[in-house]
């Protein structure tokens, strides 16, 4: 009996008591707000980051000294810095650089994570452009294509079989790492649920449901990544 009434007062005064989720379902629309700012951040900084990555890997694979060393820097530098401090830099530094520029927490998120994870992709496409034979690129160049027109038609078509698996990899791991613009305010979901949280103290009921939802956004790509992985290794 007295077991009976601990778990009855748990349910009504716990961290994860059930007027805790009552209040946080009455408020959900702030969590629906903050997820649909965490898709915007993640689907234009996963463009900007294939762009760059497609770039530099190209560059990173050509026999030409000084773009294999920019791509090696860029790589080197976002490789081995926190994307927090990276985050940081566009947020504080750049404004002091160049006085009255305003730049819109959405729009620092999709550079950051953008530019940071630019640099993994670059590393996943430069692999898989070594992976092809040399020999390719050589007869392509002997049949009168460019450079870039060859990796354009002959090599990246190839290359992409090998990457896209590690390439949902990124994608999954960048929406991760948008909730680090909560920090600078960023109106994500990881913001939403935490000063949704520190406002009412539902700590426990927030978290899992933000918890949840990075989770629903994730699991997709992941099983993708997978199916992707076995059809590479079945061909």
């Amino acid at each position: 009996m007295s077991d009976l009434i601990a778990n009855i007062g748990f349910l009504q005064q716990g961290p994860f008591a059930i007027p805790r989720w009552e209040a946080l379902f009455s408020n959900i629309d702030l969590l629906w707000q903050g997820t649909i700012v965490t898709l915007i951040v993640a689907s234009l900084g996963l463009a900007l980051a294939l762009v760059l990555g497609t770039v530099l890997g190209v560059m990173a694979a050509s026999h030409w000294r000084i773009p294999r060393a920019f791509a090696r820097a860029y790589v080197e530098f976002y490789q081995n810095t926190p994307l927090l401090i990276q985050v940081f830099m566009i947020f504080n530094a750049l404004p002091m650089l160049f006085s009255g520029l305003f730049i819109p927490v959405i729009t620092i998120g999709i550079l950051g994570v953008g530019m940071y994870h630019g640099a993994y992709i670059s590393e996943v496409v430069r692999a898989g452009i070594q992976s092809i034979g040399r020999g390719q690129l050589e007869a392509a160049l002997s049949q009168g294509f460019t450079y870039i027109g060859a990796m354009r038609y002959i090599i990246i078509p190839q290359a992409m079989r090998i990457v896209l698996p590690p390439l949902t990899n990124q994608a999954v791991s960048l929406i991760k790492n948008t909730s680090v613009i909560a920090i600078i305010a960023g109106g994500d979901l990881m913001y939403a649920g935490d000063a949704f949280a520190g406002r009412f103290g539902h700590y426990g009921p927030t978290y899992v449901v933000v918890g949840l939802g990075y989770f629903l956004m994730c699991f997709p790509l992941a099983m993708l990544a997978r199916r992707l992985e076995d059809r590479t290794r079945v061909l």
